[in-house]
This record gives C-alpha cells, structure tokens and sequence, in this order.
C-alpha cells in the first residue's frame, strides 16, 4: 500500500471518529458515569435491588459505549504517529503493522458504529425467538429445524448464551415450534430483523418425485422484559395446561408433567416453557415469556396506528416475508424490506447474519 493510501484511509478514519464524537453526547456520559457511581457508593442503594440492577446495567453501558470510544480514538492517535515515523524514515517493517493495525481498526470502528445504532429502549436485553413452522408438513418442519440451526450458529459466533424454553418435535422430521431464550449483550438489538415470515425455495428431500416446493416459517423475536416493566395480566383471562416435556427427538426430559403452557384468552396469545425441572419455575418462565408478548402486541399495535396516520400500511402475518432462501434453481438469500442478498447461501445458514441486520438497522435508524 502507498503512502498517500495509507494517509487517505486514516483520515476516513478520523472523519467516522469526529462523527462519532457528533453522535455521542460525551459529557452528558461522563456525568451520567458519575452520578451512577455516586448512587452505588450510598449504603442504602440496595434496598431495592431491582432499581439497583438496573442502574448498574444502565452504568455498564455508558462505561462501554465512552471507554470503547476511548480507546478508538487512541488507536487511531497510535497509528497516526507510525505513519509520521515511517514519512520521514522508510520502514517496510513498521508499514507493514501499520497496514495490519488499519485493518483491524476498521473493523473495530464497523462494530462499534453497528452498536451505536442500537438506540431503542430494549435493545440490549436478552430476546426470546419462537419458531413457528407453517403449513406443508415435514418439508415446512425441516425448515424450522433449519432456521433454528442457523440462530444458534449466529448466536455461537457472538458469545450468546441459548436456552431453549420450549421445544415441540416434528412429526417426521424438524420442528412443530421452538421457543429460545437468547442471553447477551445487545442480543434483541439484533435479533429483532429477524421477525418476520422467512420463505425457502428447494428441491424437497422428502419428495420422491425430487420437485421444487416452497416452505414458510414465521420468526417472532421480543426482548425479555426486567422487573421495570409492569404488564397487568388478570389471572381469570388465563388457561393454564401442564404436560410432560420433551426434547429433541421427543425424549422425555421427566416422567412429570412440569411443562406448563399458558393461554391469554382475550388474544389467543399462547406461551409455553418445559425448560425447569419444577413446574413452578416453569410456570414462572412462561409468565415472564406472556408478559413480553403482551407488552409487544401493545407496541406493535401503537406503530400500526401512526402507519396508519402517515398513510402507511405495515405488512402483518403470514403475508409479511421479510427474507428468501432460494437453494433452486439458483442460490440467493435476499431480504425483502433492504434488498440486501448474498449469493452465499450456506454461510447464511451457518449463522452469517451480519450483513443482513447491518442493513435491517441503518433502514431503520433512516426512517427516523
């Protein structure tokens, strides 16, 4: 790399930092950094430990967004001066770091910029991804298997902690549905792209005739709500049934009915958890798991109206498919609302996400 490209990337580099210093309110952290710390330093700050989690969180964020700032600023600084050293005395050595380090800060400053778009009120909480299969049997089975596969991959490659809540065998093969709790920093920021229908175009496995079918799955992600959030739910709008959990396979996991599944009669809204030993913290989990599917339809219901006053019309169910896999007669994966594809089929569904909700978030961080 010549010198001048060297010096035309660092000062890119120096433009994405003053942009953003232009987007982050630094001092407005410091004082926020400070007055956190302040309230942890008072003896009584744990008297409510709920509110005290959840300053240390708010406090934990702050700290990250500020030093990771920091410490790209810094780097930068770094790699400013190699280039002053090698300008006035040639040192393919030191160019060579030098180019090596530019790599790796981009890639950094890439990250970080991806983060700063995640600016919701839920953002960083952990999510819960149900998979729910549609109609077509065990090729639309195979498929929830597939997604689900693809998710835990993804979730690997970030450092997410998954636990499955639920899970319901397919008949033949796959999955019926699939309930996942999904534990990281940043995990329902992310994740939240992929609510939707997903449509797959193959030649079936399961077809002799070795024809080409279309099968659907629909993916709902909401983030796992904390003790600041009060859902009313009243006990009589609820029907609560208890069964014998099962695994993949259909194993039993006990021979006692400690899965509980629970119905919100007035929505028809149905959650189920069989991942607890004792039917009590399963009946906790699925509680924890209605009270955020509630609190969504709520949200969901709130953006449907202000579409409708802008004189938009939001898809909705089944005939909302926000992405296709096509493996026949041609490879591509191409999502419906940003028009970002990849040719890549397989990376896909061994978790490379990334590109996909990159341009999920800067469309949506335009549309603000």
């Amino acid at each position: 790399m010549e010198i001048a490209d060297i010096r035309n990337q660092l000062t890119q580099m120096n433009e994405k930092i003053i942009s953003f210093r232009g987007s982050l309110d630094l001092d407005q952290l410091e004082e926020d950094i400070a007055e956190a710390e302040h309230q942890m330093a008072d003896p009584t700050f744990w008297d409510d430990s709920e509110k005290a989690q959840q300053v240390i969180n708010a406090n934990n964020t702050n700290k990250e967004t500020y030093d990771q700032f920091n410490q790209l600023a810094e780097e930068l600084e770094e790699l400013e001066v190699m280039l002053e050293m090698i300008q006035e005395e040639a040192d393919p050595e030191m160019e060579a770091e030098l180019e090596a380090r530019i790599t790796k800060l981009n890639e950094k400053m890439a990250s970080y910029e991806l983060s700063m778009l995640l600016d919701e009120p839920y953002d960083r909480n952990n999510a819960i991804i149900e998979l729910h299969p549609g109609a077509g049997g065990t090729e639309s089975q195979d498929w929830g298997s597939m997604l689900l596969r693809m998710y835990t991959r993804f979730c690997e490659q970030h450092g997410y902690q998954v636990e499955t809540l639920d899970y319901q065998a397919g008949d033949e093969a796959g999955i019926k549905s699939v309930t996942l709790l999904v534990k990281g920093h940043n995990a329902y920021g992310y994740l939240k792209s992929e609510k939707g229908v997903h449509r797959l175009v193959r030649i079936s496995p399961f077809d002799s005739a070795k024809r080409r079918h279309t099968s659907f799955c629909s993916v709902d992600v909401m983030p796992e709500l904390d003790g600041a959030i009060d859902v009313e739910i009243n006990s009589d709008d609820l029907k609560i049934d208890t069964y014998r959990a099962s695994g993949a396979g259909g194993q039993h996991i006990n021979k006692t009915e400690s899965a509980v599944r629970i119905t919100h009669i007035p929505t028809g809204t149905v959650v189920a958890s069989q991942a607890q030993r004792s039917q009590l913290k399963n009946r906790e989990q699925a509680m924890g798991m209605l009270k955020a599917k509630l609190y969504q339809l709520e949200v969901e219901k709130k953006e449907q109206e202000a579409a409708a006053l802008r004189g938009e019309q939001l898809e909705i169910g089944w005939g909302s498919q926000i992405r296709s896999y096509v493996f026949h007669p041609y490879s591509m994966v191409k999502d419906h609302r940003t028009n970002f594809e990849t040719g890549n089929v397989q990376a896909v569904m061994d978790g490379d996400l990334d590109g996909f909700i990159d341009a999920y978030l800067k469309l949506k961080l335009n549309q603000k």
